[in-house]
């Protein structure tokens, strides 16, 4: 007795729309396009920079070889860096905090335009702020910390002008403060209302619900905003270059002195030539790995935190 089979066709999964198609593609080409152009950068500066590498001491700027020359420059950055995140970071959580949380929604509003009007305002403004008005009000400061703290050697002695590292620090801090308040506002603002809810059920006041359900959700959003404003405060350019005084490095904070890299670029590019040229595109190099390097450490951290604030 046979049996006859009835096959039926095999069904194939559903056509992609051709919209899907070139949205899919044209997505994937953009991805591609960027790390095309990051390393387009990266063997640009390096190119550039390798008759640096290549010359003798004596005939790098300073004459003690590139990285006597570059390291007061780094030191300088990061150090102006620091303290600008350190300054604004507390400040800006405070303030999205307010927003998010406890202000009524006209005043969050309006506080929240300020904060982002304050981003759109170009360095060079905040440049020639930081010189002509803030920087001789704060004379009278480093006069204070030179004489109750001038035996530490950040404070040993003010100077008489105040365009110092530490007065750029804190104008890279204002310069800084929207990202981080715009990021930590708005993922504040995302934390599950049953979360929420669930500590204020429990007995939790208004700010104890806010230490262990707003803060742990937004603790990787507040690093990732922290981490944007390094970044702009690591690379900033013009402002940092009105404000400061050129000279040799100096842990004083208060005194003359102190270099950028990018104010050591944005100040003798113009005029450089030939190995001094080559000297300022590998500097710029060395800042090119120094911000991907922190950004790699923020990716690192926010995927750490990223299961426990339960943004997953």
């Amino acid at each position: 007795m046979s049996e006859t089979l009835t096959r039926t066709p095999r069904r194939s999964g559903p056509a992609r729309r051709v919209g899907d198609v070139i949205f899919s593609g044209t997505s994937r080409a953009s991805a591609l396009l960027i790390l095309v152009i990051l390393a387009g950068v990266a063997i640009f500066l390096t190119v550039e920079a390798l008759p640096v590498f290549a010359s003798e001491s004596e005939e790098i700027t300073g004459g003690q070889g590139f990285v006597s020359y570059v390291w007061p420059l780094v030191a300088g950055t990061v150090v102006a860096s620091i303290i600008a995140m350190v300054v604004a970071t507390p400040i800006a959580v405070g303030i999205a905090l307010f927003v998010s949380h406890y202000a009524s929604r006209r005043v969050g509003q309006t506080i929240g335009f300020v904060i982002d009007l304050l981003a759109a305002v170009p360095s060079v403004v905040f440049g020639m702020w930081g010189m002509q008005v803030f920087a001789p009000k704060l004379v009278p400061v480093f006069g204070w910390l030179e004489e109750n703290l001038g035996f530490l050697p950040f404070f040993a002695d003010g100077s008489a002008t105040g365009r110092t590292l530490l007065t750029a620090a804190l104008v890279l801090a204002v310069m800084i403060l929207p990202i981080i308040t715009s990021v930590s506002r708005e993922v504040f603002v995302q934390t599950p209302r049953l979360h929420e809810e669930a500590a204020l059920a429990l007995g939790a006041t208004k700010w104890e619900m806010i230490r262990t359900a707003v803060i742990p959700f937004g603790t990787p959003g507040v690093i990732g905003g922290t981490m944007l404003g390094l970044g702009r405060a690591l690379g900033e350019t013009m402002a940092v270059a009105i404000i400061l005084s050129p000279g040799p490095f100096t842990w004083n904070l208060i005194g003359t002195g102190n270099k950028t890299i990018p104010a050591e670029i944005a100040l003798n590019f113009p005029e450089a030539a030939g190995l001094r040229l080559s000297e300022l595109i590998a500097a710029g190099l060395v800042l090119f790995a120094l911000t991907l390097a922190v950004n790699l450490i923020a990716r690192w951290i926010v995927d750490r935190r990223s299961e426990f604030s339960g943004a997953n």
